[in-house]
C-alpha cells in the first residue's frame, strides 16, 4: 500500500478533482451568460463513506432547473413548494430568467466561483499538511 493510497489522501485528492471540474462549469456558466436559452450547471457535492474514505455515489452534473440528483425514478416526488405547480417559469432560484430564456446570474456565478476557490485551498492545504505529517511519522523531516 502505497502512502498517498490512504483514505484521508484519497478523500482530499478526489475533493480537489471535484472543485477543478466544478469550478469549469461555473467558467462555462459564466461564459455562456449572453447566450438564448442557457440554463446554468453545477455538480453535485461528492459524498464520501466516513469508514472507508470511497465515494459514496458518484457525483455528476445537476440541471440547474431542478437542484436534483437522481439516484432512483421512485425518488422524485412531486413538489409542492416554490418549484412546484404553479411556479413562476420566469424565475430562477430567486432571480429572474431573462426573456431569452437565459438563467444565468453573473453575481451568483461569481459568488460559486469564489467560494469554490477557496474551498479547493482549503482541501489543497490539509493535503499538503497530512503529507507533512506523515513525513514527521516516518521521520523523514
Amino acid at each position: 500500500m502505497s502512502v498517498t493510497d490512504l483514505p484521508i489522501l484519497s478523500m482530499l485528492r478526489t475533493r480537489m478533482q471535484w472543485h477543478q471540474t466544478r469550478q469549469k462549469l461555473l467558467s462555462e456558466n459564466v461564459a455562456n451568460a449572453d447566450m438564448p436559452g442557457f440554463k446554468p450547471r453545477d455538480l453535485a457535492s461528492p459524498n464520501f463513506n466516513s469508514r472507508t474514505g470511497e465515494l459514496a455515489q458518484p457525483s455528476g452534473a445537476m440541471d440547474g432547473n431542478s437542484g436534483l440528483a437522481v439516484t432512483s425514478p421512485a425518488h422524485i416526488a412531486l413538489s409542492t413548494g416554490p418549484e412546484g405547480p404553479g411556479a413562476d417559469p420566469r424565475r430562477f432560484k430567486g432571480f429572474e430568467i431573462r426573456p431569452s430564456g437565459n438563467g444565468v446570474n453573473l453575481e451568483e456565478e461569481m459568488m460559486k466561483a469564489g467560494d469554490n476557490q477557496a474551498d479547493y485551498q482549503l482541501a489543497a492545504t490539509m493535503y499538503q499538511k497530512s503529507l507533512e505529517t506523515l513525513k514527521i511519522a516516518i521521520g523523514k523531516r
